[in-house]
């Protein structure tokens, strides 16, 4: 009886592991090989090309469904983060200092919480770390699984003028470190030149 139990345990992780692993797996999104990182910004991947991504709802501060499109001509970061991450949470303040760093009409930063209980979860916790004014989205229903994966946070993804992915990481990141300014500089100079 065991033995059957934990045959079907396995088996059930294995199709697991491998429905994890389809989900969304973008060109460039295998593992990196060889170097070692040297800061957590080299973990970003930049992928070889732009990928399209679905314009799918997510909601805004005041329950409003929003989606990408309408960011188009800006630069867009994307943070997929929740209260019940601690590394997600480590993010935060230096995700809102790193945003005040670019002009907004050039740059977006998008946090979007995937608690469950949405807004009433997210802004007492925000509040209870002094970070009240901290403008985040939501996203409860886990919606934005269906382009970005989400087993997963935090997890960062980076998307063009055009809102295309160009870049993602799915683990923490130090936003305060000056690389992560120069990455971003560079996909906003990359835009300017297309125009």
């Amino acid at each position: 009886m065991k033995s059957k139990l934990a045959t079907a345990l396995l088996s059930a992780a294995l199709a697991l592991g491998g429905y994890a692993a389809s989900v969304q797996a973008y060109p460039g999104m295998q593992k990196k090989q060889g170097g070692e990182v040297q800061s957590s910004v080299d973990l970003i991947n930049v992928l070889p090309k732009a990928y399209p991504i679905d314009p799918v709802p997510f909601k805004d501060a005041q329950g409003k469904a929003i989606d990408f499109s309408q960011y188009r001509g800006q630069v867009v970061m994307v943070n997929m983060w929740a209260t019940w991450c601690p590394p997600c949470v480590r993010e935060l303040p230096a995700i809102d200092r790193f945003k005040g760093k670019f002009d907004p009409k050039q740059f977006r930063v998008l946090p979007i919480s995937i608690d469950m209980n949405g807004k009433e979860k997210v802004e007492p916790f925000l509040a209870s770390l002094g970070m009240d004014k901290f403008e985040t989205y939501y996203d409860p229903q886990q919606q934005l699984g269906q382009v970005f994966p989400l087993d997963t946070i935090p997890a960062t993804f980076i998307l063009n003028q055009q809102g295309e992915l160009i870049a993602f990481v799915r683990t923490f990141v130090d936003w305060d470190d000056e690389k992560a300014v120069k990455l971003i500089e560079s996909f906003i100079a990359s835009e300017t030149q297309k125009q």
